[in-house]
């Protein structure tokens, strides 16, 4: 029996991007894959992040923002950062780690109308959503 791989997803809040990136990896994810994303400092899950991820038909509404207590992290073997402010978090550096580093926007920065925020929200789902199917599916 393949090991399972467990791929950890991880930005400061864990309110947005990496539930994106979670919800993206669990709707990809076949066979002994374990998905988990986490944040150093977690807030309440995003209503545009949910939003924009229904607009593809993902529901990430039940999915909580949790920090790394609630992680088996001694298991996981590969982490995606995607913030820079998550970059080096010092709770993974912990065994054989593979670390990956997205270095992306945080769509909660964007200003504007609300159409203006969504836009912000849809492009870096669209970002997330090709990284994750790359990493996953190839």
């Amino acid at each position: 029996m393949a090991k399972p791989r467990n791929f950890l997803f991880v930005c400061k809040g864990n309110d947005s991007r990496s539930q994106m990136a979670e919800g993206f990896a669990r709707d990809l994810a076949t066979g002994t894959v374990n998905i988990y994303s986490a944040g150093d400092k977690p807030r309440e899950l995003n209503d545009y992040a949910v939003d924009v991820m229904s607009e593809l038909g993902i529901d990430i509404s039940t999915q909580e923002s949790k920090d790394f207590t609630a992680i088996p992290v001694r298991k996981i073997d590969t982490v995606i950062t995607l913030s820079s402010d998550a970059d080096d978090i010092p709770k993974l550096k912990k065994g054989k780690v593979t670390q990956i580093h997205w270095p992306l926007n945080d769509p909660a920065a964007a200003g504007g109308s609300d159409a203006e925020v969504k836009r912000a929200y849809r492009a870096v789902r669209d970002e997330i959503r090709n990284r994750v199917q790359v990493l996953l599916v190839g």
